[in-house]
């Protein structure tokens, strides 16, 4: 070894000894580290028994708000998240993505189930009653609103496209926007699962 290269492996021995923190990936999707409250939940999971964010700990959450009657924002946005998944491959077992069904008239836990198989194994859907549904989106800043039904009973549900982004420790990391492709996604959660 020449003394260039001796003197730059000591270098970064001493850089890596110093305590200083490994630089802080750039994500494509908005950080908003600090910004948000973390991750706290809990509904009802397709079998009807409660599930909250302590079953989800340990993994990189995917939160997103909708309804399994919606027909175009829901299916697009978790379509999305399924090929980000197949980005992924095997490392997507590190991941959850938690559909919370703002529609519970509708949404029962064998529909949510159902829909929810369609994205991949990681996707759960859940749901509660209004008044853990109002809790859950104040918490995380969420619009939504059910208009009334017509003479079939059929309505829409408006709601925001955002899918929030929680690390393993459950703190919110990223707003996701339908800006973001696939790939992009892949990347930023690849940085979160180390």
């Amino acid at each position: 070894m020449n003394a260039r290269a001796i003197g730059l492996s000591c270098l970064l021995a001493l850089a890596a000894c110093s305590g200083r923190k490994a630089p802080v990936p750039a994500f494509h999707a908005d950080d908003i580290s600090g910004v948000m409250p973390p991750l706290q939940f809990s509904l009802a999971g397709p079998s009807g028994a409660p599930v909250s964010a302590a079953d989800v700990r340990g993994k990189i959450v995917l939160l997103y708000f909708g309804y399994t009657h919606c027909p175009d924002v829901c299916p697009a946005t978790l379509a999305r998240i399924a090929q980000t998944l197949k980005r992924l491959g095997p490392r997507a077992a590190a991941t959850r993505v938690v559909f919370v069904s703002v529609d519970p008239q509708r949404d029962s836990g064998r529909l949510l189930a159902d829909y929810a198989s369609y994205f991949g194994p990681q996707v759960m859907g859940v749901t509660g009653t209004d008044d853990q549904l109002t809790a859950l989106t104040k918490r995380y800043r969420v619009a939504y609103r059910r208009d009334a039904p017509d003479a079939q009973g059929n309505y829409a549900v408006y709601h925001s496209s955002a899918v929030f982004v929680f690390d393993r420790e459950g703190s919110a990391r990223l707003l996701v926007t339908p800006d973001e492709t696939s790939a992009q996604l892949a990347s930023d959660l690849e940085a979160l699962i180390g």
